[in-house]
């Protein structure tokens, strides 16, 4: 368990070096991860294409925690045109009073298909997560979650390859090269 939590830090610092531009359309949301008998709130955001655009964990759902999470995917994505956001009092509160986003957000998707993009793709970290029951303390949680996350955009082809269409395992042990 130790190689792995000094490990993945490596391992998605090296993704981020290489990972594949996101457009300019994000639709977020936040799903309930379960750390020692505790719920705790991963955001996440996907792009109109379902390519995941950035994560974070949190303890609390709150106007920081989402102005945490926007600052982050901001800075390591650029600015989006439009974010579609669920309507959670958080988000709204986080969008409205950043200047910069007032006139860019979408209070909860135009139409069904942009809420389940999201969705659909809290399914996959779910189904690795589900069979853990559970993570022990936040911080192996986030350093696991981050490796999942890593491992998920990894199979969706986010890595930016050089117009090789290289296999899922041939881009991750690229990374390590």
């Amino acid at each position: 368990m130790l190689v792995v939590l000094v490990l993945l830090p490596v391992l998605e610092k090296a993704f981020r070096r290489c990972k594949r531009a996101v457009g300019k359309s994000l639709r977020m949301d936040e799903t309930y991860i379960r750390i020692r008998d505790e719920w705790r709130y991963l955001y996440r955001a996907v792009d109109k294409a379902g390519n995941t655009v950035d994560f974070l964990l949190r303890a609390r759902r709150d106007k920081a925690a989402a102005r945490a999470y926007f600052e982050k995917a901001i800075d390591q994505n650029g600015e989006p045109q439009t974010v579609t956001i669920d309507r959670s009092g958080s988000n709204l509160a986080c969008l409205a009073s950043d200047q910069r986003q007032a006139g860019s957000a979408e209070q909860g998707p135009p139409e069904k298909v942009s809420e389940q993009h999201c969705r659909q793709d809290h399914r996959a970290i779910k189904r690795q997560t589900r069979p853990m029951m559970g993570f022990r303390n936040f911080r192996c949680a986030r350093i696991i979650l981050g490796g999942i996350e890593t491992m998920h955009m990894i199979r969706k082809s986010q890595m930016n390859d050089s117009g090789k269409a290289l296999s899922p395992a041939r881009q991750f042990y690229s990374l390590f090269a």
